[in-house]
């Protein structure tokens, strides 16, 4: 009895003592806390895990999650609107991104979309594209109320903005680890789709780490005065795609206005922010994307912290690897990212990194595709270390220590690689072989290089070029080979470099700056 009596004893201190740290965690400034120290307190009590694997039973689930899930609604002042139609409608079929020169559009008059609530002070996840260029912002909770937020920091790159209102006690959703995730793991989508009220879905987890492109195209748009400054020079913008895409892909039902919303496990813990769908009619026809919450972790701090994002980068350009891709480029592996270029003065440059490096395996995890590398330098600062794993050239395997650099010093490295005047065939971001006697005989064409690939975010995906297109000429040299593209390019002589091609949709001629 003795010896129960302690036991009791000490049990009761040690709950004691919990609490009290507990209490002096909360005492400290609420807003001076990091987004996971506020999540960590206010799960303290949280020690039992449950599987989310299992019976599909949501009820759970959907009845903590919904109350913390808001409907956000943005008005727009319409000034940066422009009409179409006439001769500059001719000239965006021409000199587009993904196919056409995209202005920015017209902004709605209202739109709406959804966040997650995620700390009782009113800091709210949500898109960028719900938020981006809103003149108003209005937060509609769970009890009706409609209040005010103002954006603490957005990311067209991930897609993320950080929100907050002003209220207080508000429901918040658990922040869970989107790395345990598994393929076929039951999910829940909730949002705000179609305009309607608060709607959760159920499926499935159907892929992880996908890249769909999406952010890339949405960063091709013109901003009010890139559009006036092409007018002027006829010069497209320069720009580097710094886009993450890493997306958990689901079967969830999701549709318009499920934007920003939550994708929750069977706990009820939030494991991504739905932010895309896949569709040839705007409406969900079977999988939408959502981003991993591990990544938004990392980028809500620094909209907390600074107001946007700090971000580390390798410098490197590659392409991801595939029998296809490895056969080009006359390489034995498969798999793993090819490295095509290596910016001067970048982090990769000062590790040893080379071009025709192939990366297999960072922090000890083996890489395919490039969402497996971005997304992790993506949760990651300037100065964090990272370890690669690297098959050099000569066969051999090393193991390199890379520090991140800053966006600043990319910049710089990009900057003096675009002083040269020549482009090489590398830096199309392309694949290419000799054009068929069929081919040539469809066309009516003596010569010809056909695009078998085109890798997005390169070049030829910034100018819209498509899979299937038969170049030609380039700079007026007749060219029947990728090895005659390489030699054709430098032989401009004002530093634009000139392509002419046929495709199914006929002929076309386009030109960009040699870099």
């Amino acid at each position: 009895m003795k010896k129960i009596g302690l036991i009791v004893l000490a049990a009761s201190f040690l709950g004691g003592a919990l609490a009290i740290g507990a209490y002096k965690l909360l005492e400290r400034p609420s807003d001076n806390l990091t987004l996971a120290d506020k999540q960590n307190t206010m799960f303290a009590s949280n020690m039992v895990r449950a599987s989310s694997a299992g019976a599909p039973d949501f009820v759970q689930a959907a009845a903590v999650v919904s109350p913390a899930v808001v409907h956000i609604k943005t008005t727009y002042d319409n000034k940066s609107s422009r009409s179409g139609g006439g001769v500059e409608d001719m000239f965006e079929q021409f000199f587009g991104f993904g196919g056409g020169m995209q202005r920015v559009p017209r902004q709605p008059q209202a739109a709406s979309g959804s966040g997650v609530i995620l700390t009782p002070d009113g800091y709210i996840v949500t898109n960028n594209h719900v938020v981006d260029k809103a003149d108003k912002i209005e937060v509609i909770l769970a009890n009706r109320r409609k209040v005010t937020a103002k954006v603490i920091g957005k990311d067209a790159n991930t897609d993320l903005a950080l929100i907050k209102v002003e209220a207080n006690d508000l429901p918040y959703v658990k922040m869970g680890n989107s790395d345990n995730v598994q393929v076929g793991e039951w999910v829940l989508a909730v949002g705000f789709p179609l305009d309607l009220q608060t709607t959760v879905t159920a499926g499935i987890v159907s892929a992880k780490a996908r890249n769909i492109g999406i952010l890339n195209r949405e960063s091709g748009m013109m901003t009010e005065e890139e559009y006036d400054e092409f007018r002027r020079t006829g010069q497209r913008p320069t720009r580097t795609n710094n886009s993450i895409e890493s997306f958990i892909q689901t079967d969830a039902a999701i549709n318009p206005g499920n934007s920003g919303g939550a994708l929750v496990n069977a706990n009820g813990e939030l494991i991504g922010i739905n932010a895309a769908i896949a569709s040839q009619t705007g409406r969900n026809e079977g999988y939408g994307f959502a981003i991993p919450v591990n990544l938004a972790k990392k980028i809500l701090e620094d909209f907390k912290k600074f107001g946007s994002v700090k971000r580390g980068y390798i410098g490197v350009n590659f392409v991801a690897l595939d029998a296809d891709v490895a056969e080009e480029l006359k390489v034995k592996e498969n798999s793993g990212l090819y490295v095509k270029d290596v910016l001067e003065n970048g982090a990769a440059a000062a590790a040893g990194i080379k071009s025709g490096d192939i990366i297999k395996k960072v922090n000890g995890l083996a890489i395919y595709d490039s969402p497996d590398l971005q997304e992790r330098i993506g949760r990651m600062s300037p100065g964090d270390k990272v370890a690669l794993t690297v098959l050099k050239a000569d066969g051999s395997t090393k193991n390199v220590n890379v520090t991140l650099k800053g966006e600043s010093s990319v910049a710089l490295a990009a900057k003096a690689e675009n002083k040269n005047t020549g482009a090489s065939i590398s830096k199309l971001g392309a694949s290419f072989a000799p054009a068929s006697d069929a081919l040539k005989a469809k066309y009516g064409l003596k010569n010809g290089v056909v695009v078998t690939g085109v890798t997005p975010g390169q070049l030829f995906d910034y100018w819209g070029v498509k899979k299937g297109l038969v170049i030609t000429k380039v700079n007026g040299v007749a060219v029947s080979s990728a090895a005659d593209i390489e030699k054709a390019l430098p032989t401009s002589r004002d530093g634009r470099t000139t392509i002419s091609g046929v495709s199914e949709e006929g002929a076309i001629t386009f030109s960009f700056n040699g870099n």
